[in-house]
């Protein structure tokens, strides 16, 4: 059991939907993005996925890839974000941690040296929305040996055919991305996700959490009402990288995580 697995076991029996917020590390530097991330549990998240800076992110929209080179500007580092799950591990050791990123900065730190040190910086998961599971053999099967859950994407394109294999290996969760496209280009609709999600459902005992287009409290809500809970990425690093002040990014961080657990 990982803390992955143990946080969707007490949502079940509090009757509760998880709510998963993203930031960027480093973003719009490592003191701010240190100072959101220890407030994100207490604005009732219930998972953290961390992003990975990176110069190339290709499914990431304007908002994140903007968050990217602000964190990268500053310095941020896989080293560096690291560090952070580290210091947010000193006050909090439930919440889970999934880093959510691209494989070229891992590759180049090396796959053993980055499973080390990430299980030892509190690393639950991983999300890598580059290596495909035909890569399986780079990353995923090694990151699970280390205790670490791999957490794989499905999309609107992952048909019969493709789907058991999307599902392979994949541990944690599913997380179902709503549309095809890039991160916070459009809203999503729980009519229109619905189908999908029962779809995926009947193929896999893991949670199903859906993100991409959910943007506002009302749509949290939707969402975790027709799945096992949702994401929210873009409308949070929006806030953050216009200047807001953490508190207030945290009071909007609340608002989407009452409404998912409503």
């Amino acid at each position: 059991m990982t803390r992955i697995d143990d946080t969707f076991a007490r949502l079940k029996t509090q009757n509760q939907k998880a709510f998963v917020a993203y930031i960027m590390a480093g973003d719009t530097d490592y003191d701010t993005s240190l100072e959101v991330l220890q407030g994100l549990p207490d604005a009732g998240v219930d998972i953290i996925e961390l992003g990975v800076p990176f110069t190339d992110p290709m499914a990431d929209g304007s908002t994140i890839q903007l968050a990217g080179q602000r964190a990268l500007a500053g310095g941020q580092t896989l080293t560096k974000t690291l560090q952070i799950a580290t210091k947010f591990r000193e006050t909090n050791q439930t919440t889970p941690i999934v880093l959510m990123g691209y494989y070229n900065p891992i590759y180049s730190m090396g796959v053993d040296t980055f499973l080390t040190a990430a299980s030892e910086a509190g690393i639950d998961g991983l999300i890598i929305v580059d290596l495909p599971p035909e890569e399986d053999v780079e990353l995923c099967l090694p990151a699970q040996e280390a205790g670490l859950n791999f957490i794989r994407l499905a999309t609107p394109t992952s048909d019969a055919a493709r789907l058991p294999k999307v599902l392979q290996n994949t541990s944690g969760f599913v997380y179902y991305v709503s549309m095809t496209g890039v991160t916070g280009s459009a809203a999503v609709q729980a009519v229109d996700v619905k189908p999908e999600v029962d779809r995926i459902k009947a193929s896999t005992d893991l949670p199903v959490i859906v993100g991409f287009g959910v943007k506002t409290p009302e749509a949290a809500r939707d969402i975790a009402a027709i799945a096992d809970g949702t994401v929210v990425g873009s409308a949070i690093v929006e806030r953050i990288g216009r200047g807001d002040a953490p508190a207030d990014v945290l009071s909007f961080v609340k608002t989407l995580a009452d409404a998912a657990h409503s």
